[in-house]
């Protein structure tokens, strides 16, 4: 944001697109965390990134623009070397007209403005705001040739000289360009094969000479800190790398196999900046029941789901709300995903014995007031997580099971007592990922519903099909002719139809009566009736929504949902 506190301010007085309530909120954190009065209002989720790009807009009297949806031209693209363009914020994003529009989060750049408008053969420039999130989506769209640069870099026949370091840097550039979570070097038997997973999906992105992999596992095991003469065990480790300015945090494991020794490694920023709950793709209804959740004293919040459904990065949104000099919080984790400034977080370390039970154990003698344990995995850590819920202390943590439901006998055959299990637990979140249509190549299908049944998009029509008509009804309506989206796939998303991803979300209120239910161990299928009686809007009726406002496709709720 290239607005001070005091402009970001005097212009959210003008257009009072905030109350004084929730400004005198934001700026009392902001002040209490030492942080800026835009990361306030981000963390707070009073504004959006899109409505403070709109408000830094009105200050500068330009129009905004959200490149995020815009699927830009290769051409203009390369206009200016990516670096420049990431240095001082400007892209260009239309040509029309003999008219080159230029979108910057740092107005005032006259030449350079003029200077891309004369490479681009304009008569005329028109410049646009863009937030500083928007500019990076777009310098994401810089392709390189990841294949022609490792064959260039390493001829079929191995000579020795490769420069493994420079090969290793290029392959980390290219999956943060990409916007890849995981990193998959795979031996082959003629090949080892580079892989990205990208919004949940692998994709094989290069293959290079077999000759050369020993080389990029050596590598990989010095810059981690592991043994290099270790070849037949499996190693775990951790490092940190500069990528573009940005520090990520990388963890990575190698295991033997028959061809070879596999590679996998997490890729993350060390910093969580963007994530808030309603960007995660939570519903205000969904949203308040959680903030009531978490703004009660004592309790417990649980986020569950199975591996990769984003439980840990829904916690750290909602500490990053609780955070603030007058708490003391602290986590224990395995692995620390994000490091959060102001929270104490500790790593779990089996061969010291810091066992999340331990460890819990520890955290109740500091002196807590909000503590996340990263996961109960076993009944001790359950009965101590449920004992500091009863002791006053505010308790986050996750469990993997299928739904919000399922999560309250768990936590019974844990060992918990049922009645402790109702009165300890404010909140259950249960959550999937799915994958967002891009917006850059985002189309609308039109399905019609005839006597023969649906006509239209032969894969929509199957899914269709497989919705009960109450469901149907109950989201489409009672119509003949709906339209549902998806994406025709472009060079932004990898011809995939989809960039990004977003929650489906089912957040169960623990009432009176569900309490009575569990306190006389009903089965999970009267718990689910309740509770859908009592309010709560299931996984499923979540992802349909999502559908018919076009912001993923039948095939991703059929996929995570197993309808």
């Amino acid at each position: 944001m290239t607005l001070t506190d005091e402009q970001l301010l005097d212009v959210l007085h003008h257009v009072k697109l905030v109350s004084d309530e929730k400004l005198a909120t934001a700026k009392d954190f902001a002040k209490k965390s030492h942080t800026s009065l835009y990361q306030a209002l981000l963390d707070h989720e009073i504004l959006t990134e899109e409505q403070l790009g709109e408000v830094a807009a009105y200050h500068y009297k330009l129009p905004y623009v959200a490149l995020q949806k815009i699927n830009i031209p290769n051409e203009l693209l390369r206009l200016m070397p990516a670096e420049l363009a990431k240095r001082y914020q400007i892209i260009a994003f239309q040509l029309e007209d003999s008219t080159l529009h230029i979108a910057t989060a740092r107005p005032g750049s006259e030449d350079l403005f003029d200077m891309l408008a004369k490479k681009a053969g304009a008569h005329e420039r028109k410049i646009s705001y863009a937030n500083e999130a928007g500019i990076e989506s777009a310098l994401h769209l810089f392709k390189r040739d990841l294949q022609g640069l490792l064959d260039e870099l390493m001829p079929k026949e191995n000579t020795g000289a490769a420069p493994v370091a420079k090969i290793v840097d290029s392959i980390f550039d290219y999956a943060y360009d990409a916007q890849a979570s995981d990193i998959h070097i795979e031996p082959l038997r003629g090949a080892t094969v580079l892989r990205f997973r990208i919004d949940g999906v692998l994709h094989d992105e290069a293959y290079f000479s077999k000759s050369y992999h020993n080389q990029m596992v050596a590598r990989f095991k010095v810059m981690a800190k592991l043994r290099t003469d270790e070849h037949m065990g499996p190693q775990d480790g951790r490092m940190r790398i500069k990528v573009r300015g940005q520090e990520l945090a990388v963890r990575l494991s190698i295991v033997p196999q028959v061809t070879g020794e596999k590679v996998v490694m997490r890729v993350l920023a060390r910093q969580v900046h963007q994530f808030n709950l309603s960007e995660l793709g939570m519903t205000d209804d969904n949203l308040g029941l959680v903030r009531k959740g978490f703004t009660r004293p004592y309790g417990m919040l649980l986020s569950t789901g199975p591996t990769g459904s984003g439980k840990t990065t829904t916690i750290y949104a909602i500490l990053k709300i609780l955070n603030g000099r007058n708490r003391n919080i602290a986590t224990i984790e395995d692995p620390i995903e994000y490091e959060l400034e102001g929270i104490n977080q500790i790593q779990v370390n089996a061969k010291a014995n810091l066992t999340f039970e331990e460890g819990l154990r520890s955290l109740m003698r500091q002196d807590p007031d909000v503590l996340f344990v990263g996961e109960i995995r076993d009944n001790e850590t359950a009965a101590i997580a449920v004992n500091a819920a009863m002791t006053g202390h505010m308790v986050l943590t996750t469990m993997h099971t299928n739904d919000a439901v399922t999560t309250l006998p768990r936590l019974a055959d844990m060992g918990i007592e049922p009645y402790l299990v109702a009165s300890t637990t404010n909140i259950v979140i249960g959550q999937r990922l799915v994958r967002q249509i891009c917006e850059r190549c985002k189309a609308s299908i039109k399905i019609t519903h005839t006597a023969k049944g649906w006509v239209g998009d032969e894969e929509q029509t199957v899914l269709l099909s497989n919705i009960s008509k109450a469901m149907f009804i109950k989201h489409f309506g009672n119509k003949a002719t709906i339209r549902v989206y998806k994406g025709n796939g472009c060079s932004a998303c990898h011809n995939t139809g989809y960039q990004g991803r977003l929650g489906i979300f089912e957040v169960l209120q623990i009432t009176p009566k569900l309490a009575e239910l569990i306190s006389a161990k009903s089965d999970s299928e009267s718990l689910q009736a309740q509770a859908v009686k009592d309010g709560m809007i299931t996984m499923l009726d979540d992802g349909l929504d999502k559908v018919v406002a076009g912001e993923t496709t039948l095939s991703e709720i059929m996929r995570v949902t197993k309808l």
